[in-house]
């Protein structure tokens, strides 16, 4: 079985959402259906059972990185860090600001998650233009972790985000891709 296909054809696209001429990669259906679900995680726990690739601990962008990377830390049996949106996290946090397409956002992390040395995967759901992933891996960092790898299930190389992640040295590791919307 190619899984990459096999998830493909799992993904719901949805024409025109959130705004007019956007191709939204909507992937619920691919945690609502148990086998589905089940091929997804696998397919990531897989690869970071390679002692090579194997990380201490496993780090979710909020917030469908979280369902994903819980998931996966759980398989591994690694413990899991929830990088939040500004003003969710209830102890002291590092913060990283990065741009948006229209705006900014905020993205914090405790400042006891990880520990100097610790090599984390990042995981998030999509890579579109790198921003959130880009400032994730800065959190993680500040607090002396090594990033050994970026994750997600979709990649939408078309706008940038990728390629810029690559540039900055980041690893990738996407399952399926949506070039040309």
């Amino acid at each position: 079985m190619d899984v990459s296909e096999y998830l493909r054809r799992h993904i719901r696209t949805v024409p025109d959402w959130p705004a007019a001429g956007v191709q939204f990669r909507d992937i619920t259906p691919l945690l609502q259906n148990p086998r589905v679900f089940r091929v997804l995680v696998d397919a990531f726990v897989h690869r970071y059972m390679d002692p090579a690739l194997r990380p201490d601990l496993v780090a979710g962008l909020d917030a469908r990185g979280f369902i994903l990377g819980s998931v996966v830390a759980y398989e591994l049996g690694l413990g899991f860090v929830p990088i939040r949106k500004k003003g969710k996290l209830p102890f002291t946090t590092v913060e990283e600001t990065y741009e948006l397409e229209y705006g900014s956002a905020t993205v914090e992390l405790h400042t006891d998650a990880v520990q100097a040395g610790q090599k984390v995967l990042l995981i998030d759901d999509l890579i579109a233009t790198g921003g959130t992933m880009m400032a994730g891996r800065r959190l993680l960092e500040k607090l002396g972790g090594t990033v050994i790898e970026g994750a997600a299930i979709v990649d939408l190389p078309e706008l940038g985000g990728s390629q810029r992640l690559k540039t900055s040295g980041l690893q990738l590791f996407t399952l399926v891709d949506f070039a040309g919307h």
